[in-house]
């Protein structure tokens, strides 16, 4: 039985070893273009830059070798701040965003009212710029002279952020959900639990693994908006990099400040791509089980398409 599924191509031939040598050969070719190809490109931009006229002027306002030195001790420890603007947030913003998801998802006319504030409130913080926003609130609340209110820049630039990128992010986790079949919800319901808890124990819990990636991919945008908040004051890497341009009269400090985001983001960056391409993987490896597994019964039991 086993051989005529096998011959049937129910259950697929054991893999044999390919000629290895051939597409190693392949490989290594591909990959000495593609650096050849690279070193030709960017070395004719370098030569293309210092053999500009006003090269000499620009190597001294933005690469000055001894400024970047004397900047860096003093520019890095405020990414500090940066740090755990960005985490805080981020914590805050995970949670909010999942509320803003879950009310939007919410079904029923009865419960009309609570999408539509749900979706004015994720349009309006999509629609308006960032940065007018930090400075509404940064400048704005503490103008009122409320008692009892902060009127520290830092938290004000964090409710910002937190209003902002929750925005986005719920409209990852409402893709998320929308992503679980509706038939998982009925399962969930005919079984005794309420819509709620369809929600909080089986509908939630899945999409929330598969945003993942998404997920992350807005949080490298998050942490280098950080910066905005120094618009209202608040000191941390790129505030610093600007008071020692204002006391150098040379903007290689910036450069410092790129170089440490460059550090940090390009390893997150790729650690989002591999999450996103195990991911893509391990769906199309399951739909590929389902259907051989499948098609395999079918077969052993007699079955003909």
């Amino acid at each position: 039985m086993i051989d005529e599924a096998r011959d049937s191509g129910a259950i697929p031939p054991p893999r044999t070893p390919g000629p290895r040598l051939g597409v190693g050969r392949a490989g290594v070719r591909s990959l000495l273009i593609a650096v050849v190809s690279t070193v030709i490109f960017f070395g004719a931009l370098a030569l293309v830059a210092v053999n500009a006229p006003g090269w000499e002027q620009v190597r001294q306002s933005f690469l000055n070798g001894e400024i970047f030195a004397e900047s860096a001790p003093r520019i890095i420890p405020r990414f500090g701040t940066n740090v755990l603007l960005f985490t805080i947030a981020e914590l805050l913003i995970l949670v909010w965003g999942l509320v803003l998801a879950i009310l939007r998802s919410l079904p029923g006319p009865v419960l009309f009212p609570v999408r539509l504030l749900a979706t004015i409130y994720i349009d309006l913080f999509r629609a308006v710029p960032g940065v007018l926003v930090i400075f509404i609130l940064g400048f704005g609340i503490p103008g009122l002279r409320i008692k009892g209110v902060p009127a520290d820049p830092f938290i004000w630039g964090l409710v910002a952020l937190t209003l902002l990128y929750s925005a986005y992010v719920s409209e990852v986790y409402r893709a998320g959900i929308d992503s679980i079949h509706p038939s998982q919800t009925a399962a969930a319901r005919s079984l005794g639990l309420t819509q709620l808890q369809a929600m909080r124990y089986v509908v939630v819990p899945q999409a929330v693994r598969r945003v993942i990636p998404p997920l992350l991919n807005d949080f490298i945008g998050l942490q280098k908006d950080t910066v905005l908040v120094s618009f209202i004051g608040v000191v941390e890497i790129f505030r610093q990099s600007q008071l020692r341009q204002s006391a150098t009269f040379n903007f290689t400090p910036y450069m410092v400040t790129a170089l440490v985001f460059l550090v940090v983001t390009i390893p997150l960056a790729r650690f989002t791509d591999w999450l996103v391409a195990r991911e893509r993987d391990r769906r199309y490896a399951a739909v590929v089980k389902a259907t051989s597994s499948g098609a395999r019964r079918g077969r052993l039991m007699g079955w003909r398409p």
